[in-house]
């Protein structure tokens, strides 16, 4: 739950930015206001269609598409790409929604969807996981070391 937070958090704050900064053509204090309200909101939305929807997809995906000999590495990219694609898909669908309610116009955020899926697997690899990574594997060195201190 806490690696997914930290991802899902990381990532929402940056698709924040750019799909809103780009919507107004300026990120200044107004535009920074929207994107501090709109978050909360957002990073709901994401975390539990991660979680209930997109995760269970892609790991089927995952399945489908690699070998019991494949790697750890090879599967979590695997994850990851379909991950972003589905998650990418539906959140600017979803920001569509948001930003201009629910009608058809909002369907038409999907012609931002290659720009979104770019930028999103760009911060899922280089800026949300390398992070999220760590204070997992800091987690569970800490949980190691309780569990050799309490067995002492």
């Amino acid at each position: 739950m806490l690696y997914g937070l930290i991802i899902c958090t990381i990532t929402v704050i940056i698709m924040s930015t750019v799909n809103i900064g780009l919507e107004f053509g300026k990120l200044d204090t107004e535009v920074f206001l929207i994107i501090l309200k709109s978050s909360p909101i957002i990073l709901i939305i994401a975390m539990l269609l991660e979680v209930l929807v997109i995760g269970r997809i892609a790991e089927k995906l995952v399945h489908t598409f690699s070998d019991d000999t494949d790697g750890f590495n090879a599967k979590i990219l695997f994850t990851i790409f379909f991950t972003v694609i589905g998650m990418s898909l539906i959140m600017t669908v979803i920001g569509g929604m948001l930003g201009k309610g629910i009608s058809l116009d909002s369907f038409g955020s999907l012609s931002h969807w290659p720009r979104n899926f770019s930028i999103a697997l760009f911060c899922e690899l280089l800026i949300a996981q390398p992070p999220a990574r760590f204070v997992m594997k800091k987690l569970h060195l800490r949980q190691e070391d309780k569990l050799d201190y309490d067995f002492d």
